[in-house]
């Protein structure tokens, strides 16, 4: 087997490469890490209001009113970041919508989740607005490369010699009617003659 006929990139070789390589794909076009701090703050806010901690032999259990409440601030905190990994269009919606579930869940849910969920909240809200989806790249300098020239190429190139024009040659002016004057039918009808 010579090399011109061996593949550059054998298929099946590396599925931890694939793998990467279209998890990379997915985290760029998406607000991934605003959804994810967005799901890490629902875990602390759903978990301890619900857990029995243990504190030498004295079990403390947190189960007060705030429970209700706390279940749903971190499940919807969840549901938000999942929203903006898979419906990136309503990003904006989403992260608004964590950030004042996480200023809410500061009196409701034990102060949100003894402040382990505030900052990851507040973060990944933020994160999520901002995300902007990279733009395509152009067309025409796909088409450009194409024929060999570049865009900076082009840009440097000089611009071509305009030839001279011919002297300009003065039309006589129609008289414009008066405002408020009509103009005769049959002036209007008749076409204009093109030099």
């Amino acid at each position: 087997m010579s090399s011109a006929t061996a593949e550059a990139r054998p298929e099946h070789r590396n599925l931890v490469g694939a793998f990467w390589r279209g998890f990379r794909n997915f985290r760029r076009s998406r607000p991934f890490w605003g959804g994810l701090l967005a799901m890490i703050a629902g875990v602390p806010i759903l978990y301890f209001p619900y857990a029995h901690l243990s504190l030498g032999g004295v079990t403390i259990a947190m189960s007060t009113t705030a429970g209700a409440g706390s279940l749903i601030i971190g499940v919807l905190l969840i549901i938000l970041g999942l929203t903006a990994w898979f419906q990136p269009a309503v990003r904006i919606f989403a992260g608004v919508a964590t950030t004042l579930l996480i200023l809410v869940s500061i009196p409701v849910s034990n102060l949100a989740g003894f402040g382990m969920a505030l900052l990851p909240g507040l973060i990944g809200g933020g994160l999520m607005m901002a995300w902007a989806k990279l733009p395509e790249p152009a067309v025409a300098a796909g088409a450009g490369a194409a024929e060999g020239t570049t865009a900076e190429s082009v840009a440097t190139e000089e611009p071509a010699a305009v030839p001279a024009a011919a002297p300009a040659v003065a039309e006589p002016v129609a008289e414009q009617p008066a405002a408020g004057a009509s103009v005769p039918a049959q002036q209007a009808a008749e076409p204009k003659e093109v030099r």
